[in-house]
């Protein structure tokens, strides 16, 4: 097939004048205040950097806080590194890099005690010890959770009290990145930035850390919040750095499915203390699909269900907890009084369950540091590649990873940055497009919908190569529309990230002529006999991103070649 890709993406979203807008210089600038955006500031200040943390929305918002499950550590004489190391390239099938996977796992015990020192307070047995669950694909209980279902909250406040208490750091909450801003030779040296009132801003900063979280709201199933709409891969594709894997994106099989409500995710820990799926009918179907049952790795379990629902033409299946010792009440407070507001007794009353997008594991391409292949870019956490995952995520993985490169890339950016020259904004001006005379309206809201709905077709749990072709060129269409549009709201941002971020994933996706991970195809059912990456390379000229060049990258072969 053909692997270039005609991207045609203007390369700054709206005009820039730096005498035009007020300037805010730092050493340092973070996208993102989750548990990567905040660890990696938080190193970066504690290194001598001057550190700005911008967020989308408010500072305890982001997809951290949405995290039900908990981080995975290896802190248990019963287990070891080795062992959480083997799991994780199992699960990932493949495309792992065992040395990315020994660092970050190696690294567990000393982000969990940061996290400790920093005030957050995770579950206990009775004799002060740290209480651990097992998830699907760990081989032990490794799990370190609080409040049962409620660890992303919690890690998420000690990081936001830390990041307000620092004397080094200055937090701009609601304030949109919308672009970031490069030098003559490609250097990132800025963000310009909106905030609620509509005021811009330009950030000029010596290194740039992208810590913006995920892309879930591509599909109309997902577990994540609002604000996860692919701003970072769109903003760093524009200003040319690598990605990797975007067709890897992972579905979590228990969202609470009920009309009308927002899509809860059921946290895997749920199933790790013994909840069982069954059907329409009360038949337990997943031990016919994993010697693991319930405990399989994600796409397993996300594929199973998805089958099930087509084979009993339901909406639905449905977790049981009726099984489980002790009162899941207490267990899980946050599942109990979501489900009891729409009347379910989870001790008794079975869960209407189904898959919703969760996790997109490929993204900006970055070294063991966190550096993109554009200098002056560092990437973290979700919106990053680091060959953690490979092609299945782990659960629990994420924060892990989250905690251990941010933690490197916050060190190694403020190093950069005391070690390097000021940045100047100067010399940036885009002068504004030539007025286009539109015909029609569009409505951005019925767009975003539909885009929405069509990923959740064609790119969802289970794909097929025809309908992912005329998926890409439906977005192209639909993209090419908005681009023509002026783009003066939050809204229109947001939309162009995401139908920028939804055609490079549909591409990678077609380009992948196999199954392996959360990537299955039903046209090409097996995996290939070798593995190989995606990487996608844009390709500048003329102030637009006119191509994407993809290319096939075997495994262990992906060392980062900067500009």
């Amino acid at each position: 097939m053909d692997l270039s890709y005609p991207l045609g993406a203007s390369r700054y979203l709206v005009p820039f004048d730096p005498r035009q807008v007020p300037q805010f210089r730092f050493d340092v600038l973070v996208l993102g205040g989750g548990s990567a955006g905040g660890t990696a500031a938080l190193r970066a200040a504690e290194a001598g950097a001057s550190v700005a943390v911008l967020t989308k929305g408010e500072l305890l918002e982001g997809n951290t806080r949405w995290a039900k499950g908990g981080l995975a550590a290896v802190i248990n004489a019963a287990d070891s590194f080795d062992s959480h190391a083997q799991d994780t390239l199992d699960v990932g099938c493949g495309l792992s890099d065992p040395a990315v996977v020994r660092q970050v796992v190696g690294d567990g015990p000393r982000a969990l005690n940061e996290l400790v020192e920093l005030g957050a307070k995770f579950d206990r047995e009775t004799n002060g010890d740290l209480s651990l669950s097992r998830e699907g694909g760990h081989s032990h209980a490794r799990i370190v959770h609080a409040l049962g279902d409620s660890t992303g909250i919690e890690i998420q406040r000690a990081l936001t009290k830390a990041l307000e208490d620092h004397p080094r750091i200055r937090t701009f909450d609601r304030h949109f990145a919308i672009d970031l801003l490069s030098d003559p030779d490609g250097r990132v040296v800025g963000v310009l930035a909106a905030n609620q009132k509509g005021e811009r801003f330009a950030f000029a900063a010596r290194e740039v850390v992208l810590a913006t979280g995920g892309s879930g709201q591509l599909y109309r199933e997902t577990t994540n919040p609002d604000l996860a709409t692919g701003d970072g891969l769109a903003m760093g594709l524009r200003a040319g750095a690598v990605q990797r894997d975007l067709e890897f994106v992972q579905f979590h099989p228990t969202c609470l499915y009920i009309a009308g409500a927002a899509r809860v995710l059921i946290s895997e820990i749920v199933r790790g203390a013994g909840a069982e799926l069954r059907d329409k009918d009360g038949y337990r179907f997943m031990p016919d699909q994993h010697p693991a049952a319930e405990l399989a790795p994600r796409d397993v379990v996300s594929r199973a269900v998805f089958e099930r629902m087509v084979a009993t033409e339901d909406t639905s299946v449905y977790l049981h907890l009726g099984g489980l010792k002790g009162d899941p009440h207490k267990a899980f407070p946050t599942v109990s009084r979501i489900c009891n507001f729409f009347g379910i007794d989870i001790a008794k009353d079975p869960i209407p369950v189904r898959p919703g997008a969760h996790y997109h594991i490929g993204g900006l391409a970055v070294d063991d540091e966190g550096r993109t292949s554009v200098p002056g870019l560092w990437a973290v956490g979700e919106c990053a590649s680091t060959n953690l995952h490979g092609a299945n995520r782990m659960g629990s993985n994420s924060l892990l990873e989250s905690l251990v490169m941010g933690n490197r890339a916050g060190k190694f950016a403020a190093r950069a940055a005391i070690e390097g020259t000021a940045s100047s904004l100067d010399h940036l001006r885009r002068e504004p497009a030539q007025e286009v005379q539109h015909v029609v309206e569009l409505n951005l809201d019925d767009l975003t919908y539909s885009l929405k709905s069509l990923m959740w077709r064609e790119m969802g749990v289970e794909r097929v190569g025809p309908a992912m072709a005329d998926a890409l060129e439906r977005l192209t269409f639909w993209a090419r529309a908005v681009q023509d549009l002026p783009l003066e709201s939050p809204r229109a941002w947001e939309l162009i990230n995401m139908l920028t971020v939804a055609r490079l994933t549909t591409f990678s996706a077609l380009s992948r002529e196999e199954s392996r991970g959360v990537h299955w195809r039903s046209d090409f059912p097996e995996p290939a006999a070798e593995g190989f990456h995606t990487e996608l390379v844009p390709r500048l000229a003329n102030g637009t991103v006119a191509h994407v060049d993809l290319r096939r990258v075997p495994v262990l072969q992906t060392k980062l070649v900067r500009k």
